[in-house]
């Protein structure tokens, strides 16, 4: 490892370590969605989808961090994958967006797969699991 520029030895980083245990995951939970068709932002946008039918494209962009076209070349997509129902889809309208019997099957199967790694993380990682519910706690309302 290289030294520190006040020449001591490394300190650990707390970022650094969420980072890569975070991308280890992410890469698990990615393949796990995978098999279903879908990404994690789709599975991220079905999910706001779902619980919140007929929520607007600008909400969609805002919950999920990206710019509203890129809300609509996902949610097109989705449509294409017969995942969601636009009822409107016209332009200059607002859109009615609701998840479709199809999408909702993939998402029930998406939240299994992941309530399965949440459980692997459990138990592989019991205290990181414990320390995870305790950022949330004070980041999360």
């Amino acid at each position: 490892m290289a030294e520190t520029p006040s020449g001591d030895a490394p300190r650990f980083s707390p970022v650094i370590a969420l980072l890569a245990v975070s991308a280890s995951w992410e890469a698990q939970l990615a393949a796990e969605l995978r098999t279903l068709g879908i990404s994690t932002r789709k599975f991220a946008l079905l999910g706001h989808i779902g619980a919140e039918p007929g929520i607007s494209f600008s909400e969609l962009a805002r919950r999920s961090h990206i710019t509203v076209q890129s809300a609509h070349a996902a949610v097109h997509a989705l449509v294409d994958d017969g995942l969601v129902a636009d009822a409107t889809a016209q332009a200059g309208a607002a859109s009615d967006l609701s998840v479709t019997p199809k999408g909702d099957q993939v998402l029930r199967d998406a939240q299994d797969r992941l309530a399965q790694l949440d459980a692997s993380l459990v138990r592989a990682l019991p205290r990181v699991a414990d320390s995870l519910g305790g950022i949330r706690a004070g980041v999360v309302e």
